[in-house]
């Protein structure tokens, strides 16, 4: 099959400048080649990178891209330039698999392949002009139901295919005592709740936090889609009185590094306050695969990978106040390390469900059930 991948403008691949979306779908297009598919990836391009080159049998084009803008109407505007840029290069295929706002829109020939929209992010109005499409695809029931809500018409369209772990999953925990540390590992920004976890942290009285420190880990660049320079200067102010409790690592892209933080911890916590903002949720997951149980806050998308007091653990960031509960739920866990490493193989475990050969074959055999797909005229 030939199978073409088209990223978004503004993160290149592979992904030097992280993504989650491009790393997991730099993953999948090895995947895909691996297996005898012929892969096309468009992405982004950058002076580190060369315009074409070919990676474990993937054929990469870069075509010019964009830093991220604040505006969002600026990024949809640059989004379309990037997008009529990048049309050009696409080959016949059988297969067009799209991340970018308006590509959807632009492709019509069916030599280009069957389209499938992948909607990484909470639809905002726009899946009803993606009628054409062979398939709308997603990464979590909530997000799901959220697209058929907004398109009813193309429900039979509509399908969940969850985001796979890109790099190897151990094959056993390995028994050991993991230092006293929380984590949290992703992009620096408000939508995070970053500065909800600072708070909590800052309640917590000495004699419980004893020997524990807490790492962040992340980009707070805008250019990596943190909320700046400023809001990291405004969270290292918040954190004053704690500043010795707290580690900022700053941003790391590197796989290994990453993986090597998830074991180092005791407990990962991702407070994320995006109400729609998260589509899956894919930090938390890559922590319980390195066997480190993660706290999160009440978000739908996550029940679709994580149980309450099974294989992690869950908050009420909509509580009247929320850094209290966040404060109790983490002097509970950490005064608990059995409980804690209970979680950890569980969550182990679950991980595996999602490793990137069984979730490359989900989107394989949704590809293949497609080709008899015929477009309906306008």
């Amino acid at each position: 099959m030939r199978i073409t991948i088209v990223q978004g403008a503004f993160l290149p691949v592979p992904p030097v400048m992280g993504g989650a979306v491009e790393k997991i779908w730099f993953a999948l297009g090895k995947e895909f080649a691996r297996r005898g598919h012929e892969v096309t990836y468009i992405s982004r391009a950058v002076p580190e990178l060369p315009r074409e080159e070919v990676i474990e049998g993937v054929r990469h084009l870069r075509v010019r891209g964009y830093d991220a803008p604040a505006s969002l109407l600026r990024l949809k505007g640059l989004d379309l330039l990037y997008s009529l840029r990048a049309r050009r290069f696409l080959p016949e295929a059988e297969v067009l698999v799209t991340h970018t706002f308006w590509m959807p829109l632009l492709v019509r020939s069916p030599r280009l392949g069957k389209l499938y929209v992948h909607v990484a992010r909470y639809p905002k109005g726009q899946m009803r002009f993606y009628g054409h499409a062979a398939r709308l695809q997603t990464v979590s029931n909530p997000i799901r139901e959220a697209i058929v809500n907004e398109a009813p018409q193309l429900a039979s369209k509509v399908c969940c295919i969850p985001n796979p772990l890109s790099g190897a999953i151990p094959a056993q925990l390995c028994p050991s005592e993991k230092p006293k540390r929380l984590l949290y590992l992703g992009r620096v920004h408000p939508e995070k709740g970053i500065g909800l976890l600072l708070d909590a942290v800052g309640l917590i009285p000495d004699e419980r936090f004893a020997g524990w420190k807490l790492f962040i880990v992340g980009p707070a660049e805008s250019r990596y889609g943190g909320g700046g320079e400023r809001y990291l200067e405004e969270l290292k102010r918040r954190a004053e009185k704690i500043s010795d409790r707290i580690v900022w690592t700053g941003p790391s892209f590197d796989p290994a590094a990453l993986d090597e933080y998830y074991r180092k911890a005791s407990l990962f916590i991702y407070p994320s306050l995006a109400e729609k903002g998260e589509t899956f949720g894919l930090a938390p997951l890559e922590a319980m695969a390195q066997g480190c149980p993660a706290l999160v806050s009440n978000l739908d998308c996550f029940r679709d990978f994580l149980v309450e007091d099974g294989n992690g653990f869950v908050f009420d960031h909509r509580a009247a106040n929320p850094a209290a509960v966040l404060s109790a739920k983490l002097v509970e866990l950490m005064g608990n390390p059995e409980r804690l490493a209970q979680a950890s193989i569980h969550a182990h475990e679950r991980a595996l469900d999602f490793s990137l050969e069984r979730v490359a074959t989900q989107y394989l055999e949704d590809f293949e059930s497609l080709q008899n797909f015929r477009e309906t005229p306008l």
